[in-house]
């Protein structure tokens, strides 16, 4: 057997018992149809049909080969056609890398899963830089613009540093007026992970007034612990403005030193460059962009 072609040959004789047919259902002419059962039947050493002038009968070998050929046709034509659902239908397994800013992410996640409850979400919350290929993930989330030209990237908004404390704390304590009264506060900072250094605060340099030394109370790799202490009045936390927007809004939280800070950054959603996505991968990256931000301009 040289090929599927041939398979489909033979099933299509065997059901219109007639090469003619058969090469006109097929699109070839008789006598190729007859050739290539010929060289079939030369290959498997066996005779497939009995001939005559006015019929074609299977063999008992044919019949046989023959109920084994439908299984092999209808296993190609089930396997192309889950193919085509799974290019079409968003169903299957993501595998995603976010940031570990849950708060963000976990209500547009929990959004996807209701849309589409046949996509199996499997997600790596970490604020290391993985290999989107070589780690195997369909699509990951990080910040800072790609370089990485083997990605696919769409920007999802964009953020910025701010400085925040309770209004309590601030009651408490007093409110910074300028970067050099940090030094007399409890300043809550966060550590990246992946190599130990604490994160600068973005505060714009003055040069007539020395850098302040942070007292640091507490270090965290995460900066939802900081949110949190933040929360309870002891001290002050850099931290993205999306997440402490509500509490600023509700006045719990009161943002300081606005003026002397200097910080931009976006999000971006990197996946594999392919020309032919799935339909699970379309649909999380349409999801996001319209979802993460909703009220940025995404492009």
């Amino acid at each position: 057997m040289d090929s599927l072609g041939s398979i489909s040959v033979f099933v299509q004789v065997a059901e219109t018992r007639s090469f003619t047919q058969a090469g006109r259902l097929l699109g070839v002419s008789s006598s190729a149809i007859g050739k290539s059962i010929a060289r079939i039947e030369e290959r498997l050493g066996v005779r497939l049909f009995h001939r005559s002038t006015r019929s074609i009968t299977l063999t008992a070998e044919g019949a046989l080969f023959l109920e084994r050929c439908r299984r092999i046709l209808a296993e190609v034509e089930a396997a192309e056609q889950e193919l085509t659902d799974a290019a079409t239908t968003p169903r299957g397994k993501l595998r995603i890398s976010l940031p570990q800013v849950r708060g963000l992410l976990m209500p547009v996640l929990t959004e996807f899963m209701r849309a589409y409850p046949e996509i199996e979400l499997d997600v790596d919350f970490s604020d290391r830089m993985v290999d989107v290929i070589d780690e195997g993930f369909d699509a990951v989330v990080r910040t800072g613009k790609p370089e990485d030209s083997r990605l696919m990237a769409r920007l999802l908004g964009n953020y910025r540093l701010v400085l925040v404390g309770s209004t309590d704390y601030f009651a408490r304590c007093g409110t910074p007026q300028r970067p050099a009264d940090l030094s007399h506060h409890a300043c809550l900072r966060h550590k990246f992970c992946a190599t130990g250094k604490l994160e600068a605060w973005p505060l714009r340099h003055l040069p007539e007034e020395p850098a302040p030394v942070l007292r640091a109370p507490l270090v965290s790799t995460t900066i939802e612990s900081l949110n949190h202490v933040v929360h309870e009045g002891l001290g002050i936390a850099c931290l993205p403005d999306f997440m402490v927007r509500e509490a600023v809004e509700r006045g719990r939280l009161q943002r300081v030193l606005d003026d002397y800070l200097e910080h931009s950054a976006s999000f971006w959603l990197l996946w594999p460059s392919s020309r032919h996505a799935s339909a699970k991968l379309r649909v999380f990256i349409d999801h996001m962009s319209v979802r993460l931000f909703p009220a940025e301009p995404v492009r």
